[in-house]
């Protein structure tokens, strides 16, 4: 069986002109192009199977087949952003010839090779990616950047709206690219889904979405006519399809539905037909599932091939000529791909990490609204002036402050605008500053981190808030493989900086079940770059959050906000009445407005036990503490405040100082948050008594029987004095 060049070649050569001049009529040009783009495409795939030969290459998922795709990259602009398939080598190829790169070909290879040259990632992934061609890189394998794609598109459209500025022009349009085994992951109905809700409410949405369908997934046939019936019903969304193996046909419906999206500013689908060729990656037999018939009958539609039969039968070039195009473009790329071998590559454990590295300065301080616009959104009496203020009150003054400093930041989620959230955290806010800024989503956790996505890369500060921490399961890819990536693989040429709001942890006295008290932070802790904090205090959390906001703005930091729910509208810490648990608030202005990250706080001098906690623990523990005094045991409670990344050089310092230390921790006992801190501790040398005292291995019940499994003050009293023993 010949190869896919081979038969290639062998058909060129052999071709005869049918003449089919009028089919072709008008599109000399772009033909031309698009074959040039789907030839350096095919052969960077042939490259990629070269170089891993030589140990040289490490990644061999290949655009072969799909090269029809480059169609999208002529009939586009250079300044719409695009997110791409892992097979869309095409559409770089095409992007890069139209924005006149000398560099596509180069760009591909290094990323191809891990070097450190690669201009995107700087050699950590392979990645089609550019800031100056506009390609936002993406991995994209269970199309989890669809969600970061309509909600870019939704962005685009609120700033044109509102006269804001992005780094697109006004007129841009989101193109997002994606497979048909992807299209059926329950991201990409989510995405959809939020494309025709959008729609349906006459909000704009202009992203056009490009399904690359070569009929299978790895070796999972898609069924025929699947993926048409399933993209052909989207509610409301204009639906196009274009036949990989018809370029001229190609080239009219891709432009038509481009300029659909661009001048509607509506979403739209575009269902694009290819075939694959040598396999899923280099390392499938792909024999093993599909006979030799299949594959030899798929020859026959190869992209290059029937747009070489346009150029020839269409009398804008002879088969020799186009055979010599071929051949240079293998030239150009086997060069190239021989002048990378030996290539440098990331050879430290920093090298490899800088773009997830804090930065060593403190971010700059707080942005604040002016007297003028907090007198606007408060009247007459600012907070300061005001009571004491409740945990949920502090957060949500600390959020109109920021909004009104900031007409960048974009507070959303389910029910956080009309109602003001399910525990009145945003009551208010929709008041102040309109629907624009403060909106509901849809019930989908997928949608709500998708939005942030997008918007943040159109220069908003998001402020998404997850109702319940549990719910967050639904959606961590979008924070673990999309938000936290983002920096790393474009070696921190591009950002999503956002303050994701979360509602967790339990102590709600058995209301809700583990649905509405989850008390696992696992998740959160273990996602590179990630900052967590978890205010427990009112006076703790302006500062806290104000922070948050820092580095999500200036740092494009992604930074999630834990809300203790049992905490937001506590008022007392030891009986009724005695106000322990609230704050008043401290005004933005002020020194020392923000907590800088791996700040700790203490409370009490006791010298007998260090008690390290955080969240619903804190208070837990300042009782503890005063009950131990009743029996001689003087403590010291610390207050953690950061989760990730821990701060274990304040720790450390403060534990030095003890001989007995007490981790007193909410979460589970297997994969919770005491289980880092006792390491950290052992690690920086301590050498005292060290113990932990934490919730049960469980999921919370619901009624009085959450208390079973849930820490208690009595354990931590009992802890403290076996420690002590």
């Amino acid at each position: 069986m010949k190869t896919i060049d081979e038969h290639f070649v062998s058909t060129m050569e052999a071709h005869q002109p049918s003449g089919d001049q009028q089919r072709v009529s008008g599109h000399a040009a772009d033909l031309r192009a698009l074959f040039t783009a789907q030839a350096q495409s095919r052969h960077l795939d042939f490259a990629a199977r070269w170089l891993q030969a030589k140990g040289q290459g490490y990644y061999t998922i290949g655009s072969a087949g799909h090269e029809s795709n480059a169609v999208l990259g002529l009939v586009s602009r250079v300044t719409d952003p695009a997110l791409l398939h892992y097979r869309s080598g095409g559409f770089y190829a095409a992007r890069a010839g139209l924005a006149g790169s000398e560099h596509g070909i180069a760009d591909v290879l290094a990323s191809l090779t891990s070097a450190t040259n690669d201009p995107m990632s700087g050699g950590r992934h392979k990645v089609f990616g550019h800031p100056g061609l506009h390609i936002i890189p993406q991995t994209s394998t269970i199309a989890s950047h669809i969600p970061r794609a309509v909600g870019l598109a939704y962005a685009l459209g609120m700033a044109r709206a509102a006269s804001d500025e992005t780094p697109w022009p006004d007129d841009a349009i989101v193109l997002c690219s994606f497979g048909d085994a992807s299209a059926n992951h329950s991201t990409a109905a989510g995405a959809f889904n939020a494309a025709a809700y959008l729609h349906h409410r006459g909000l704009d949405c202009p992203v056009l979405l490009v399904c690359e369908d070569n009929d299978i997934g790895i070796s999972t046939r898609t069924p025929p006519g699947w993926t048409e019936a399933a993209l052909r019903n989207i509610p409301g969304l204009p639906y196009w399809y274009a036949d990989g193996a018809e370029p001229a046909s190609l080239l009219e419906v891709a432009s038509e539905a481009v300029s659909s999206v661009r001048e509607s500013r509506s979403p739209a689908v575009l269902h694009l037909k290819t075939v694959r060729f040598m396999g899923h990656a280099g390392s499938d037999a792909e024999i093993a599932y599909r006979t030799q018939s299949e594959i030899l009958s798929d020859y026959n539609r190869d992209p290059l091939l029937r747009t070489a039969f346009s150029l020839v039968n269409g009398g804008i070039m002879t088969a020799s000529e186009v055979v010599e195009k071929y051949e240079d473009a293998r030239d150009h790329v086997m060069r190239g791909a021989e002048n990378i071998l030996d290539t440098p590559r990331l050879a430290s454990r920093d090298s490899v990490m800088s773009p997830l590295a804090l930065p060593e300065a403190a971010p700059a301080e707080p942005v604040v609204p002016s007297h003028a616009a907090r007198q606007q959104i408060w009247g007459r009496e600012l907070p300061e002036d005001g009571k004491p203020l409740t945990l949920a009150q502090s957060i949500n003054a600390t959020l109109a402050d920021q909004m009104a400093a900031d007409q960048r930041v974009l507070v959303f989620g389910e029910d956080v605008s009309v109602k003001g959230g399910v525990y009145g955290v945003t009551r208010g806010l929709r008041k102040r500053f309109g629907g624009r800024r403060i909106f509901d989503t849809l019930l989908d956790e997928q949608t709500i981190l998708g939005t942030a996505l997008g918007a943040a890369l159109a220069g908003y500060v998001p402020v998404p808030e997850i109702q319940y921490l549990a719910y967050l399961h639904n959606a961590e890819d979008q924070l673990r493989g999309e938000a936290a990536t983002l920096r790393f693989f474009s070696a921190g040429q591009y950002h999503n900086g956002m303050v994701v709001r979360v509602a967790g942890l339990a102590y709600q006295k058995g209301f809700g079940g583990h649905f509405h008290n989850d008390n696992s932070l696992s998740v959160l802790r273990d996602i590179p770059g990630v900052i967590l904090a978890v205010p427990s205090h009112p006076a703790e959390a302006p500062g806290l959050l104000r922070t948050c906001f820092e580095l999500a703005r200036s740092d494009g930091r992604v930074c999630v906000f834990l809300e203790p729910i049992a905490l937001y509208h506590t008022r007392d810490l030891h009986q009724k009445g005695d106000s322990g648990w609230t704050a008043a608030y401290p005004p933005p202005q002020a020194p020392h407005a923000a907590t800088p990250l791996g700040e700790i706080a203490r409370h009490g001098a006791g010298k007998d036990v260090l008690l390290v906690t955080f969240g619903n623990g804190v208070p837990m523990s300042l009782r503890a503490a005063d009950t131990l005094a009743e029996s001689g045991v003087h403590s010291t409670v610390v207050d953690l405040r950061w989760l990730a990344p821990l701060p274990e050089a304040a720790l450390r310092r403060v534990a030095a100082d003890f001989e007995a230390v007490m981790v007193v921790d909410e979460t589970r006992r297997s994969g919770g948050v005491s289980e880092a801190v006792t390491t950290s501790l052992i690690d920086g040398g301590y050498r005292g008594r060290l113990s932990r005292v934490t919730s049960a291995d469980s999921f919370l019940p619901l009624g009085p029987a959450a208390e079973t499994v849930l820490l208690s003050e009595d354990e931590i009293i009992r802890a403290v004095h076996e420690l002590l023993e």
